[in-house]
């Protein structure tokens, strides 16, 4: 029963934001490729957990351990999304590299999620469990859709450039990606109850920011791709 719950509460919300998110695009992408990239982001916490379990044997400092782990996270969460969408046909437009990003992001949550609400029931019972739900729901799903899509938007607002222009881009996506998770990690290591309360509000001030980054992403076209090239010149 304990097992079901889990799966549930922690597959769930990440659907339900999914299906929010994906509603972002007037042109929807194929839903096996959303699929296989779900898929993907869930497969990415294996190799994760086999990652940050290295690292936590070569890494002794909390504080430094937080960071590389999040680094780990992202790196892989990426190598999923680009394996199996950013470099497909069916990328052909800039708010498609966000939609890839989340959705492997979302399906990294889930896994994460049933996890961790799987061993909070075993050690609080369904009470725990579902108030560990619902923080999953409002915070780390939450960052992974949010430092994900950072990357999304860098790589689709450089979408009518070049190869070296996406990689520069992309580049500088996933370092701010890193650093967020890692100031989220860092953030929670020692806080209180307020401060938790704080750190969740500043993650939904970032929901609203990236609502606005898919308005900017949509009025990305080639005319004005070519145009900001002119300017930056």
């Amino acid at each position: 029963m304990d097992l079901i719950y889990a799966i549930l509460s922690g597959l769930i919300p990440p659907l339900i934001w999914l299906f929010f998110w994906t509603r972002e695009d007037a042109h929807p992408e194929p839903r096996m490729l959303l699929f296989a990239c779900f898929i993907g982001g869930a497969l990415a916490v294996v190799c994760s957990g086999i990652g940050e379990n290295i690292v936590g044997s070569m890494v002794f400092n909390e504080q430094n351990r937080y960071i590389v782990w999040a680094a780990v996270e992202e790196i892989l969460k990426f190598i999923a999304v680009f394996t199996i969408a950013l470099n497909r046909p069916e990328n052909d437009e800039p708010i498609d590299a966000m939609i890839y990003c989340i959705t492997v992001a979302l399906g990294f949550a889930a896994i994460e999620n049933t996890l961790f609400i799987l061993g909070q029931l075993n050690l609080g019972g369904l009470a725990v469990g579902f108030m560990a739900g619902n923080m999953r729901f409002i915070g780390p799903t939450l960052l992974h859709t949010i430092s994900s899509a950072m990357v999304g938007f860098s790589f689709g607002y450089v979408f009518y450039h070049g190869r070296i222009v996406k990689l520069i881009a992309v580049t500088i996506g996933l370092a701010a990606a890193i650093t967020a998770h890692a100031l989220f990690n860092l953030s929670i290591l020692n806080a209180g109850p307020i401060d938790t309360l704080k750190i969740f509000g500043l993650i939904w001030f970032a929901v609203v920011v990236l609502i606005a980054l898919f308005e900017e992403i949509k009025a990305v076209h080639p005319v004005k791709s070519v145009q900001s090239v002119i300017g930056a010149i």
